[in-house]
């Protein structure tokens, strides 16, 4: 699904979002990259109440931030990360760069026992660092 070019555009893209969900949700999700594809998009039963989207599929977000980029853009800037303090200096982190410390970070987790499901708290500034914690915990499956 593409970025709608005009008001009108997006209205109809609107409208199909609300009129029919599981055909405009199912859109969307088709610009991902999943491990296992999907059999339904949407159940739900207001009743329980109990709603499930993309039932039977599996992805890892990470893979989607970032992996599926590394063929055709890995040496460009994935982070563009800014100081408050003005004398220090920004910083750009390429996909490489971020797929690199990302991996380090999820087996660096592994390492310590931490596997999908477990629970992490990440207490970091506003650095690039704290980016690849948070991705490196979604890698695994680990709950941060």
């Amino acid at each position: 699904m593409s970025i709608p070019k005009s008001q009108a555009e997006y209205q109809s893209i609107y409208n199909t979002s609300i009129t029919n969900p599981e055909k405009f949700w199912g859109e969307v999700a088709e610009g991902f990259t999943w491990r296992k594809k999907w059999g339904n998009v949407l159940e739900w039963d207001f009743n329980k109440p109990e709603v499930k989207w993309f039932i039977g599929g599996k992805l890892n977000i990470t893979e989607n931030c970032i992996d599926r980029h590394l063929p055709t853009r890995a040496n460009q800037t994935a982070i563009l990360w800014e100081p408050n303090d003005p004398k220090e200096h920004f910083r750009k982190i390429t996909y490489q760069e971020l797929h690199d410390e990302v991996c380090k970070v999820g087996n660096m987790l592994k390492a310590h026992g931490i596997k999908k499901g477990d629970r992490v708290c990440i207490y970091m500034p506003m650095v690039p660092e704290t980016a690849f914690a948070i991705l490196g915990c979604a890698r695994i499956g680990a709950v941060h």
